[in-house]
């Protein structure tokens, strides 16, 4: 062992080594540690700061806004720090002077200094992960991730090399460590950390007032709105941002967000909404119940969903990838019904259920799929089991994740996951659930089961293959599964899509099934802009054999929320809706569509080449928004615009409060 560190952990008076050393007296004080870690965590942060910058220094803009970004993020290290050093001032207070003399007591000490500063490095090691998944610091999703521990831990060990991480880890924080006491900042602090209880208290509560007047003034909201949004992401804390997104995970629309009067927010939510050739049937009640009238003949054919993990729009071949990775999706086609512009409303799975389910805008804070008294709601399921139709939600993993298995089950879906299947029914699987080719088996299945009853059923699939850590079957595409990220996960599950369309042709009920290929968000959720437009432009292909649907392109701006009655449209149905989205196809093509698109924070109306967001508190911005360089150019407010942001949101928010988006009875 080290004869320094041995001598440090010595109960014996200051040495002459120390005696040499230059007088530190931010040190010399019971709380002195509680200085050193501060300081340690504030270098940390900032080395994560400028390693992140290294790492996008071709996406941040070098201009004056990055000073900018700096002075803020150091604000909100010494922010963060501030908050941290609360429990070491009251643990330290606590601690009798007899712990600072003797050989143990302070040996304890330095292993808490140890596992301290470990987890500050292994915090700024995780940051350089999450930022290279998702280009932003610790957030909402960090904060999710937190929550179901067994799928991220097992995500986390098949992606990357933990034993070599950990190691690194360990090195740098005995490193570290080991740098702090040959300076002899340790032992200047113990040898001066004596107190009576009562100084010692009365100093305790100075250091806290004095930790928490900063701390306590300082919001995420003051940072400013950075053209470039990388740069504004660079200017957080991580630990900061954190927990900010756990506080923050509900918003109060009414609170937060630039509202109008609820009445007339309804009265222009049911003016945009009955622009598809729908009768309002809201007499009087807040609502948004609609009468849907469609010429008919109305048809009655199986619906099989399939929504795939993360598959950008930019994966295909149609919409500009020189990859070749979608082969059998490029080959259908040509054969189906494709909407070119088609936007998801989030960037999580959980956004992506809920509007291709719901027909729900994005409420601020956490999806609809994850919020209590979410049973019983106005679903797609619910309007097609008026028609007698079996439902199904079909999902590779463990449906608990993200509360998927209560959502779908307490809204009337037949679950099917991963826990239901027999061992001998995955012949492949990693942390997040089996291989996409099991999960497009045991769908066949079902459907065979549904058929054999003689009913109609729509069944909504979720994958996972295209999912870190991209691990699939060897074999079955020309590239190697981990080895090829991303690349390999989008071209296995194009390959899965492909034998499971196949293997259905031999079906009796293949040419009486629509086959929906959807994602539920784009494989990367960050860019320059706040909300960066091409990060949600998903694919929609809706492929009938049987005829049902014809071939085409559909060039109107939509988002997921439209999903639901465009399909009931093109199967000809009259129903009464609550549905926020519109059958696109009916809309009048004069004029522009719109999609609306969110962070669990920010909440977008896209129209006409604008850009509305709403963001707290009470804020309104219009952009407009610049496809070649993806970014959002600041333009006058366009009031219109943003009443009929307020309008989508503020109504929706307001319905699921009450209680009052619920399921309507069967026609008799």
């Amino acid at each position: 062992m080290d004869d320094t560190l041995l001598t440090d952990i010595s109960p014996a008076a200051v040495t002459k080594r120390s005696e040499v050393a230059r007088p530190r007296r931010w040190l010399a004080h019971r709380f002195g540690g509680v200085v050193l870690m501060a300081a340690l965590f504030v270098t940390i942060s900032t080395a994560t700061r400028l390693a992140l910058m290294c790492r996008s220094f071709d996406l941040l803009d070098w201009s004056a806004s990055l000073l900018a970004s700096l002075g803020w993020g150091l604000l909100f290290d010494l922010g963060a720090a501030a908050w941290l050093a609360l429990p070491l001032i009251l643990i330290l207070a606590a601690l009798p002077n007899r712990v600072f003399a003797a050989r143990s007591g302070r040996a304890a000490i330095h292993t808490a200094m140890v596992v301290l500063a470990g987890i500050a490095v292994f915090g700024s090691v995780a940051e350089w992960f999450f930022w290279d998944e998702f280009g932003a610091r610790f957030n909402f999703i960090a904060v999710d991730y937190l929550v179901y521990t067994t799928e991220v831990l097992g995500n986390i060990r098949e992606s990357y090399p933990m034993p070599l991480i950990l190691g690194g880890v360990a090195v740098v924080t005995v490193a570290l460590h080991l740098w702090t006491v040959r300076q002899g900042l340790v032992r200047h602090w113990l040898d001066h950390a004596a107190a009576p209880a009562r100084r010692r208290w009365r100093a305790a509560l100075a250091a806290a007032a004095l930790c928490l007047a900063p701390a306590l003034g300082l919001r995420l909201e003051q940072l400013p709105e950075f053209a470039n949004n990388y740069n504004r992401e660079i200017a957080q804390n991580g630990p900061w941002s954190l927990f900010a997104a756990f506080h923050a995970n509900q918003l109060d629309f009414d609170r937060f967000y630039a509202a109008m009067p609820s009445a007339a927010a309804f009265r222009r939510i049911n003016e945009m909404l009955t622009r598809d050739g729908s009768v309002t049937r809201a007499t009087g009640a807040p609502d948004t119940l609609r009468q849907v009238t469609s010429p008919g003949p109305e048809i009655h054919p199986n619906i099989i969903q399939i929504t795939v993990e993360s598959l950008s729009a930019r994966f295909l071949t149609r919409y500009g990838s020189p990859d070749g990775l979608t082969p059998n999706l490029d080959a259908l086609i040509p054969q189906s019904l494709v909407f070119d512009q088609f936007y998801a409303t989030g960037n999580r799975t959980d956004r992506g259920m809920e509007s291709l389910t719901l027909s729900i805008p994005p409420t601020p804070g956490r999806s609809l799929v994850k919020r209590p008294h979410n049973e019983d709601l106005f679903t797609l399921g619910s309007v097609l089991r008026t028609r007698d139709y079996q439902t199904a939600f079909i999902y590779g993993g463990y449906g608990y994740f993200d509360n998927m298995n209560h959502f779908f089950g307490a809204n009337g879906y037949r679950v099917v996951d991963r826990t239901m299947v027999g061992r001998d029914d995955i012949t492949f699987a990693n942390v997040w659930g089996a291989c996409d080719e099991d999960l497009l088996r045991w769908t066949l299945r079902e459907a065979d089961r549904d058929f054999a009853a003689g009913k109609p059923f729509f069944h909504f699939v979720m994958t996972t293959s295209n999912h870190r850590p991209y691990t699939f079957p060897d074999g079955r595409i020309d590239l190697p599964s981990k080895e090829a990220g991303r690349k390999g996960g989008v071209k296995y599950t194009d390959h899965a899509i492909g034998e499971f369309l196949r293997a259905a042709a031999t079906k009796p009920w293949y040419k009486n099934t629509v086959f929906v290929i959807v994602a539920d968000h784009c494989a990367s959720s960050a860019g320059k802009a706040s909300l960066p437009v091409e990060n949600y432009h998903i694919p929609l292909i809706i492929f009938a054999p049987g005829g049902q649907v014809k071939p085409g392109a559909v060039a109107t701006l939509a988002s997921q929320i439209d999903y639901a009655p465009t399909l009931l449209g093109l199967l000809g149905w009259s129903y009464e809706s609550r549905f926020f989205g519109s059958d696109v196809l009916r809309l009048d093509p004069a004029r522009p569509g719109r999609a609306l698109l969110a962070t669990y924070q920010k909440l977008g109306l896209l129209r006409g080449g604008e850009l509305g967001v709403l963001s707290p508190p009470r804020a309104f911005e219009t952009f407009y928004y610049s496809a070649s360089d993806d970014l959002l150019h600041p333009r006058q407010a366009d009031e219109a615009l943003e009443n009929d942001a307020i309008a989508y949101y503020q109504t929706a928010s307001e319905l699921y409060k009450a209680g009052r988006y619920r399921a309507l009875p069967a026609p008799r």
